[in-house]
């Protein structure tokens, strides 16, 4: 027999829960994706989803195989460290990336406005 077939059923549970909710909340992040309107919505959704749908699945991870292993695995947590580092900075750095660009086209519906000069067009009423 394999050491999967020997795993207690209270252990594959916690494992089976952590996975579960890691790919739930994957998913979440993801339909936040397709479902929210603006740019600006829709890079919040996946970053939440990325970083704590990583987390269940790497705790999983961790738990399964220090189990398979008989010793702590601990390397898996600078998989999550890296992922949720890096997601949030790179959709921070993208957002202000987009906002700059609608602020320099001058687009009315950003959340950035470019100031009015004295005398313009529009001032003028």
């Amino acid at each position: 027999m394999s050491a999967i077939q020997d795993m207690p059923v209270w252990l594959a549970i916690v494992i089976s829960a952590f996975m579960l909710l890691g790919s739930f909340l994957t998913l979440v992040g993801t339909i936040g994706l397709m479902r929210l309107r603006s740019f600006y919505d829709r890079i919040h959704a996946p970053t939440l989803g990325t970083s704590w749908g990583t987390g269940g699945v790497v705790m999983a991870s961790m738990i399964l195989f220090t189990w398979l292993q008989g010793r702590p695995v601990i390397h898996e947590i600078l998989i999550g460290i890296f992922v949720t580092v890096t997601t949030p900075v790179t959709l921070m750095l993208l957002g202000r990336a987009a906002l700059y660009r609608d602020w320099a086209e001058g687009k009315e519906d950003s959340p950035l406005r470019r100031p009015e000069k004295k005398g313009s067009a529009r001032n003028r009423k």
